[in-house]
């Protein structure tokens, strides 16, 4: 018997839709990918603060986080790229059929394995953001020298240098964070998460 067919189900009371009336929102995963110092965690904790003043209920997987415990036995390899993100897509599910917003903040450099962690959600719960910052600025802001390490040698298979970063060819967000601010990119992902129904309008005084 494999450990699969030893597995079975155990039925509960309460399932999605309940959980997300009880919480008063449509649970969703929005999904942060951009080359490193893009912006994705800046935005992503900014987004996790608006969201948490409306009294939503949401949480932030933060890649390095991640890194620094379910995911700490792995490196940098393609292989274990592509397993770290697994694991947090993983995660996110479960979270997602708990009724929760989960803010993902993730080079998640591949289009496979972005569309792989999308095949784990229902239609429309897999909110891909494009956090579209230019290499050079990229470069520029380098707040932990990893790319001043990367153009040395010192760091291999650095995305953006030496690994390819694959742009999303339909990402249901683009955000240019290399032109506009924080507050602008916060902003227009509020907008779409209120126009999609996963979060209530806000009625404003």
């Amino acid at each position: 018997m494999t450990t699969m067919e030893s597995i079975h189900k155990q039925p509960h009371h309460f399932g999605k839709a309940e959980r997300a009336r009880a919480l008063g929102q449509k649970p969703c995963v929005v999904w942060l990918t951009g080359l490193s110092a893009a912006g994705k965690s800046s935005i992503a904790e900014e987004l996790q603060a608006r969201l948490f003043d409306r009294r939503l209920h949401c949480y932030l997987l933060d890649g390095d986080i991640v890194r620094t415990g379910l995911s700490r036995d792995l490196g940098y390899s393609d292989a274990d790229r592509q397993e770290h993100i697994r694991r947090v897509g993983e995660i996110a599910r479960l979270f997602v059929d708990a009724g929760l917003i989960v803010l993902v903040a993730l080079i998640s450099p591949f289009r496979a394995e972005r569309r792989a962690v999308r095949a784990l959600f229902e239609p429309g719960e897999f909110i891909e953001v494009f956090v579209d910052t230019p290499l050079p600025v990229c470069e520029q802001r380098d707040p932990k020298g990893l790319y001043r390490r990367a153009r040395a040698g010192q760091v291999p298979l650095f995305t953006g240098i030496d690994s390819p970063y694959e742009v999303p060819e339909q990402a249901e967000v683009t955000l240019p964070a290399g032109e506009i601010g924080i507050d602008e990119c916060v902003l227009r992902l509020v907008d779409f998460l209120q126009c999609r129904g996963n979060i209530p309008v806000r009625d404003e005084p």
